[in-house]
């Protein structure tokens, strides 16, 4: 089996993406955190099981990925468009994908804890088993799929962050 370089492999991902997957049945550990992924074109790429740590997908089209199972710890997804990808029992604690369109996705499984969500518009997405929903950081602008596809105990009136949170000492004093 031939060990890749992360840049040979990022490069065969964009060039040859059947070759890439091919070559990842074969192979337990695939690491590609740390790698800019930024303004690709990524359609039915194999990514599972994958350590994808903060790597970059921002600007990216991603179309019938397959990120099942994998980390995707602080990744950056900004600005990507995000359609038909598959995030079953992956993690996405601490990803940022405000501006995001993320359409068509299934999160079942999926641990969004942290996961920045602002003004991205999940649209028709499978969110009802995801882990965590209620934790990610969301707005008022955040697009949400049917209730159906949400979990039964998620409040999306609920969008503010522990930052908003004040003590009754935080209280501004009238006395000097």
């Amino acid at each position: 089996m031939l060990d890749y370089t992360k840049d040979e492999l990022l490069s065969m991902i964009q060039n040859t993406p059947e070759k890439f997957n091919d070559w990842k049945k074969g192979v337990e550990e695939v690491d590609l955190s740390e790698v800019d992924f930024s303004n690709m074109t990524l359609n039915e790429i194999d990514f599972s099981d994958v350590d994808l740590n903060s790597s970059s997908f921002s600007d990216a089209v991603l179309s019938s990925v397959n990120f099942y199972g994998a980390d995707l710890t602080a990744v950056d997804m900004t600005r990507a468009v995000v359609t038909q990808c598959d995030f079953t029992e992956s993690t996405l604690v601490g990803a940022d994908c405000s501006y995001a369109e993320m359409t068509y996705c299934n999160f079942t499984d999926c641990d969004l804890a942290g996961t920045v969500l602002a003004e991205t518009d999940l649209s028709n997405s499978e969110l009802s088993s995801s882990i965590n929903l209620s934790s990610a950081r969301y707005d008022s602008d955040t697009v949400w799929p049917d209730d159906d596809m949400l979990p039964n105990d998620f409040d999306m009136a609920c969008k503010d962050d522990l930052s908003s949170l004040k003590d009754e000492d935080d209280a501004v004093s009238e006395d000097y």
